[in-house]
């Protein structure tokens, strides 16, 4: 076997049906969140999402809030992530009203753990940036579901969906 081509990641990273490891990230509302938070007492699921602001970061960040109840309802926590600052983060979480918690992941440490930066092609160059990916981790903190390459529209009732199967 050809070990120079294997990607050995430098800190743990997530996989189905294993504990995901504790962390703690800066959110907003001058809030702390860890994982270990939510054990024992809610489901979590967590998008990241390239920048606030724009458009389908926009429209997911909507999809969420429009079913925020029913997922409260099922005992699902709700976490957007993404790269940009607390600050920016309390703008866009304002400006439309979201009723969930964003972290601010400016060092990348979640984005590695869950394995989301990858190189895209923005306007014709190469980039480091999030890939719009959504994980379900069930109240015993075992991820139960990922997706990946998310498409915004009908991305939400996918992950309504998964939940009832917990």
């Amino acid at each position: 076997m050809d070990n120079q081509h294997q990607k050995r990641p430098l800190m743990p990273q997530v996989a189905l049906n294993k504990p995901v490891p504790d962390f703690e990230r800066p959110a907003t509302g001058d809030k702390t969140v860890r994982l270990s938070d939510f054990k024992g007492k809610q489901h979590v699921v967590i998008y990241f999402y390239p920048k606030d602001d724009t458009p389908g970061c926009t429209t997911e960040g909507k999809d969420f809030t429009e079913q925020y109840a029913r997922l409260a309802k099922q005992g699902v926590a709700v976490l957007g992530v993404s790269r940009d600052s607390l600050k920016s983060h309390e703008k866009f979480k304002e400006k439309y009203g979201f009723p969930f918690d964003l972290l601010s992941d400016e060092d990348e440490s979640l984005c590695t753990l869950f394995d989301v930066i990858k190189m895209k092609n923005m306007y014709g160059k190469q980039v480091r940036g999030i890939e719009r990916s959504t994980f379900l981790i069930d109240k015993n903190g075992v991820l139960r579901r990922e997706w990946r390459k998310v498409k915004v529209p009908g991305h939400v009732d996918e992950v309504l969906e998964a939940i009832k199967e917990l």
